[in-house]
């Protein structure tokens, strides 16, 4: 049996808009022919279709918060998973209210699970999946292959979390959305690959061309790391490699080489701007 382990980034964009340039937020850790996924944004399942990742590696799904753009296909992922060929027990947590969002979407796929179950001979796709809040930091899931942790980060006004997956091999951080926090950097301390929101506070102003564009700014600054920080948080953690995702904009785009200098200011180690689909 394989335990050699990779992340592969499924989305990279930030904000609940669909975008041409970046999918949604997601994030897949593979530890052999298992595969545990963080977030789940628009469009995830045509992202691990595209991957090649098989549905049915599904052991876990890990939600960081309850923004749409982290959670919008988060039970439909899962329902297209057993539609193809999901026949395993998967394990979801996240911050409340999500054992209550999860009976929601049981009672708004039932009508489709009931039709092929009888006309397919399909497994019951309610006693597969098993959905629970996360309350407390720490230790939120542990099988042959991982150890998941979790953190409450900063990402106000909402409840949000980060996690750390350690396998055999590596450890990864998924720092979800928040602004520069001491509660990441303990969890990442000494991680392989810590995997990072960024945002180009320049390059919002485009964002605020609406009638709510100054709140929307506020909200912005106030639970977003700024593309100028970043580095930073990845050397206070001592992490091996720092990988930038979430952007903010990712439309319009902003150059490669402006994420990397910034970056740079705080951290001296390998640096990634992440892609969609893109493997670590």
């Amino acid at each position: 049996m394989s335990t050699e382990s990779k992340l592969v980034l499924l989305g990279t964009g930030g904000g609940p808009t669909p975008k041409r340039e970046r999918n949604a937020n997601c994030n897949a850790v593979i530890v052999g022919d298992a595969t545990y996924i963080f977030d789940a944004g628009n469009g995830i399942s045509r992202q691990l279709a595209y991957a090649g990742i098989p549905f049915n590696s599904l052991r876990t799904l890990g939600i960081t918060h309850h923004h749409s753009d982290h959670n919008a296909d988060a039970g439909t992922l899962l329902h297209l998973a057993w539609c193809a060929n999901l026949a395993r027990p998967v394990e979801t947590f996240g911050p409340a209210p999500w054992e209550r969002m999860w009976g929601h979407f049981l009672n708004y796929s039932k009508r489709d699970v009931q039709i092929r179950v009888v006309d397919e001979g399909r497994p019951d796709f309610a006693s597969l999946v098993t959905a629970r809040d996360i309350t407390e930091p720490g230790v939120v899931y542990e099988d042959d292959r991982v150890r998941i942790t979790a953190a409450w980060v900063n990402h106000p006004p909402i409840e949000a979390l980060a996690y750390r997956i350690d396998t055999t091999d590596r450890s990864y951080v998924i720092s979800g959305d928040t602004t520069p926090c001491d509660s990441l950097v303990e969890l990442a301390k000494g991680a392989d690959v810590l995997v990072h929101e960024v945002m180009h506070v320049p390059s919002i102003d485009p964002l605020l061309r609406r009638t709510n564009g100054q709140r929307l700014r506020e909200h912005l600054i106030n639970s977003h790391t700024a593309s100028t920080d970043v580095g930073m948080i990845a050397a206070r953690a001592e992490v091996g490699q720092l990988v930038l995702s979430h952007f903010v904009p990712s439309t319009p785009a902003v150059p490669e080489d402006v994420w990397l200098a910034d970056a740079r200011l705080g951290f001296d180690g390998p640096i990634l701007v992440g892609e969609d689909l893109m493997e670590v």
